[in-house]
């Protein structure tokens, strides 16, 4: 039956199966574990079925990974024959070892556990997992090699398999003839190397393989071929990984240009250089040039700093598309500053289009992580959906980063069993490894997002638990912010937009800071923090590039919390302040047109806080910008009793503590005040504990240490509450004003509220 062939998931690469369309399937009699041969035109390889994915049923497919692609010599879209043969059962197979690694003792039932049910032939390179793996993630598999099999042929391990260790090094095995040369070396980077992004990559192939593969397509249409493609995002991204991996897929000539090799001092040196990649490039085409950190060598040449650098962006615009013909060559550049590039390089003609592989959503993250754990002795309870849910902003270099991580962590915990005098490793040693929960836990602690590293604040650890009291705002806060990130399709229904921004106002010490660290920390959104003042600088323009930098990297990493403390620094009534430059109306004109200009906020929402609502520029404040205004009041009697609970959860409190009775005393208390009551509570304890015994008694003592109601009194006597009736009467006037701007908006008529 001919069948297309189509890429495996990334889970399933590098174990020789062959995913048949279920109805193509049943139609050939084959059921998962057969042996089935794949045969292109020019090649053909062996794999096993495996039950083909249920988007597959009724279309013909087959998806077979890169190494039995390059078996078969067929590409992605290609027809091929897939039979079922019969396969001889291995009575024995010889595998050798590269040199480099040495095991001693009981290796080879691992072995066959490993490759049970797997077709092997003479000469063939097999990689699999098995824990030396932890060394490297992603494609440091074991690259074992199949000495002999008897019988002869391709030949399927069993159980009943006898595995015997080679003596003589993978190396130095002669290179078998004929079919086995196909299977001895696969592509480094195949397309199943590369999880999250499927649409890039559908794009490049459209680009680059089509024309190279199928050039009578654009004959037939009457157009060229695309010459140049830029790939443009943050760094780590997967922009080279691409690039090498098409190179791979239609078994193409890869040369790689990195500007400081080209750049030389002598007048004409770097031209000639350059013209020499594309000539040699073109003697060996079809070519495929890579071009990593393209700003690097192609800067505007208006802002170009010294004359080398005008003359090569020159010469590439010449050779890129100049009179000479530069026949099956494709330019493939890389950067992630695509706005320092010459724009002369961005037109069609030369780089006829560019894509940008963006910051990896959830399902893009859990593919990355397939990829770099696909080798990895994982235990069960791993779930990897749990980490690509939490792993916003982290790009597949930072993926990577947490699987070696997360090994090198199982590494550390064997490294006292592991004899280090000695030359090889106790293969029981080596089976007993294993990745586990706490692993990978540990290894998150250490690794930051680099798409958010300039900006990027942890996440703070608090709770809605750990907030005492204001139930009222809180729970505003949860419908404003959290609502619209857990419950997108009931928002999508009632044709609702979300909030774009929250201000929270209320005398200093209330916990404005605290809420807004709890609601980053429920919504598992990032959390971008921004202390006002940071954002100013002595620099015409450099402010509000500060303002636009952040706001650009809260898009990228969505969803967001962008959280302004202290706003009134930054974002005061215009036309008020005369001696600052205009810095700061500057400043307030770039975070209006951010919250509410022609770029949507998608998932980004601000926070805000202030204890001078008073202060901040009316323009901020009307709906659409910071429409949701939530006063976080001075504490009543019942929150402050909430707030000493939090407080005093972990203290050795005395019988006669009545929080009831400091919560009556404590009026005018914010939620500052009563932390600095219980804090000097128990500095009075430890006073007086230490006071009373010598040096050598107090570990035996000091489980009897208690807080008691008298070192609350004293502490009242000490903290005096920092919010005065007035200064309570004031905000509590600012928030009716707020409610009677709301309702007034509400009802004006939509065109008429700001004329």
């Amino acid at each position: 039956m001919k069948l297309t062939v189509r890429p495996l998931k990334q889970k399933d690469a590098g174990r020789r199966l062959a995913a048949i369309d279920r109805v193509a399937a049943e139609e050939l009699g084959l059921s998962g574990g057969d042996i089935v041969r794949v045969e292109g035109p020019d090649g053909a390889a062996i794999a096993r079925v495996w039950p083909g994915y249920p988007e597959d049923d009724g279309t013909g497919v087959v998806r077979i990974d890169g190494r039995l692609r390059q078996e078969a010599n067929v590409g992605i879209d290609d027809r091929v024959t897939v039979e079922d043969v019969d396969v001889s059962r291995a009575e024995s197979v010889t595998i050798a070892f590269p040199s480099q690694l040495r095991v001693r003792g009981q290796i080879a039932p691992f072995i066959r556990d490993k490759l049970s049910g797997q077709p092997v032939t003479e000469g063939q390179t097999i990689r699999t997992s098995m824990g030396f793996g932890l060394m490297g993630g992603q494609s440091q598999a074991v690259p074992m090699k199949v000495a002999s099999t008897t019988p002869s042929g391709t030949v399927v391990i069993t159980d009943d398999t006898e595995i015997e260790i080679s003596e003589v090094p993978a190396e130095e095995l002669a290179e078998p003839s004929g079919d086995g040369d196909a299977a001895s070396e696969g592509p480094d980077v195949t397309y199943e190397d590369i999880g999250g992004l499927d649409s890039e990559l559908e794009q490049v192939r459209e680009m680059i393989e089509l024309p190279m593969r199928h050039p009578e397509l654009f004959k037939r249409l009457g157009i060229d071929p695309p010459k140049g493609v830029l790939l443009h995002g943050p760094p780590g991204t997967g922009k080279t990984l691409i690039a090498k991996a098409v190179a791979n897929e239609i078994d193409a000539n890869f040369h790689t240009i990195s500007g400081p090799e080209i750049m030389s001092k002598y007048y004409g040196e770097s031209e000639e250089k350059l013209r020499e990649v594309f000539e040699e490039a073109s003697e060996e085409s079809p070519a495929i040039i890579f071009m990593d950190e393209l700003d690097s060598i192609a800067p505007k040449r208006e802002e170009a700093g010294g004359d080398v650098e005008r003359r090569v962006v020159a010469q590439l615009l010449s050779l890129m598309d100049g009179l000479e013909e530069r026949g099956e060559v494709v330019v493939i550049g890389a950067t992630n500053r695509v706005d320092a590039i010459d724009p002369a390089l961005r037109r069609g003609g030369r780089f006829d289009r560019e894509i940008e592989v963006g910051v990896p959503d959830r399902d893009g993250r859990k593919e990355i992580l397939q990829v770099h754990t696909r080798n990895m002795p994982l235990v069960d309870e791993i779930d990897l959906d749990e980490y690509a849910e939490n792993t916003h902003g982290f790009v597949g270099a930072d993926l990577e980063s947490l699987a070696k991580e997360s090994a090198m962590h199982a590494l550390r915990r064997i490294r006292p069993e592991i004899d280090l005098e000695s030359d090889e490793i106790d293969a029981d040693v080596l089976n007993s490894i294993q990745v586990t929960e706490s692993d990978f836990k540990e290894a998150m602690k250490g690794i930051e997002p680099s798409a958010l590293r300039e900006v990027f604040v942890e996440v703070p650890d608090v709770s809605w638990e750990q907030v005492g009291g204001l139930e009222g705002t809180k729970e505003r806060l949860r419908e404003t912010i959290q609502w619209p990130l857990e419950y997108p399709e009931v928002f999508e229904e009632l044709d609702m937009q979300a909030a774009k921004g929250v201000l929270m106002y209320g005398p200093p010490g209330t916990g404005k800071t605290l809420l807004a660290k709890a609601v980053a920390n429920e919504s598992e959104s990032n959390f971008i923090s921004i202390k006002g003042p940071e954002l100013l600088n002595k620099y015409v323009g450099e402010s509000e590039k500060g303002v636009r930098e952040v706001f650009s990297k809260a898009r990228e990493n969505a969803p967001t919390i962008v959280f302004f403390d202290e706003i009134d620094s930054i974002a005061t009534e215009r036309g008020k302040n005369s001696g600052d430059s205009g810095v700061g109306e500057r400043v307030v004109s770039q975070l209006l047109t951010e919250l509410d200009g022609l770029e949507s906020l998608e998932d980004v929402v601000v926070i805000a806080t202030t204890n001078r609502p008073d202060l901040i520029d009316s323009a901020l404040l009307r709906p659409g910008r910071l429409d949701r205004h939530v006063h976080v009041p001075v504490p009543d009697e019942d929150a402050r009793r909430k707030i000493l609970e939090v407080h005093t959860r972990n203290k050795p409190l005395a019988d006669d503590v009545d929080l009831d009775a400091i919560a009556r005393k404590t009026e005018g208390y914010v939620g500052a005040d009563i932390e600095a009551v219980a804090r000097e509570a128990s500095m009075n304890a430890s006073r007086e504990f230490i006071g009373s015994v010598t040096r050598e008694e107090v570990g035996e003592s000091v489980g009897n240490v208690r807080v008691t109601m008298q070192h609350f009194e004293d502490a009242l006597d000490e903290v005096n509450p920092s919010v005065t009736p007035e200064t309570r009467e004031r905000y509590e006037e600012i928030e009716q004003q707020f409610r009677r701007s709301e309702v007034e908006s509400a009802e004006t008529e939509p065109g008429t509220a700001f004329q």
